[in-house]
């Protein structure tokens, strides 16, 4: 079945989606705001990708030396069945993926690659509490309310 990819404007950032091609006018006219729907590129091509928002970029570039990287990692745990983890780090591994944008790096294992690709990795900060957050995870099912953990469906 083929699938386009559907972009959504969201606080001046693209949101990006694959959508059955049967669903995607439907999606269309039922989401508000500007929306962009593209042709029938392949949804695959960003399905091994992890996404840094500005925000993470500029948390790194004030917290990494040039020698370190943010790496991410899932762990069995927490509330939801998965938690994820992140730290700094200066050591790459055999099976790491590494992914890069503006001068940082954000650094994961293939095992951890599974469940999380295609998110967005960000930086956000509260009245209570900053942190690095992995958001808009399409292989999860559900997330805890803190945003630490999370559940895929297998």
């Amino acid at each position: 079945m083929s699938s386009l990819i559907f972009k959504r404007v969201i606080n001046n950032s693209f949101l990006t989606y694959g959508v059955p091609r049967y669903l995607a006018s439907k999606v269309v006219k039922q989401t508000n705001g500007p929306r962009v729907a593209l042709s029938t590129a392949s949804v695959n091509a960003n399905k091994d990708i992890l996404h840094i928002t500005d925000a993470c970029v500029k948390q790194l570039k004030k917290v990494a030396t040039p020698d370190e990287f943010l790496r991410i990692s899932v762990e069995g745990g927490g509330c939801s069945g998965f938690t994820y983890k992140f730290e700094l780090d200066d050591n790459i591994m055999e099976d790491d993926k590494s992914y890069e944008r503006d001068g940082v790096k954000v650094v994961t294992d293939d095992g951890s690659l599974e469940l999380i690709k295609g998110s967005y990795i960000d930086y956000q900060e509260e009245l209570i509490k900053s942190s690095f957050r992995v958001s808009d995870n399409p292989q999860s099912n559900t997330n805890c309310s803190c945003g630490v953990s999370f559940s895929v469906e297998l």
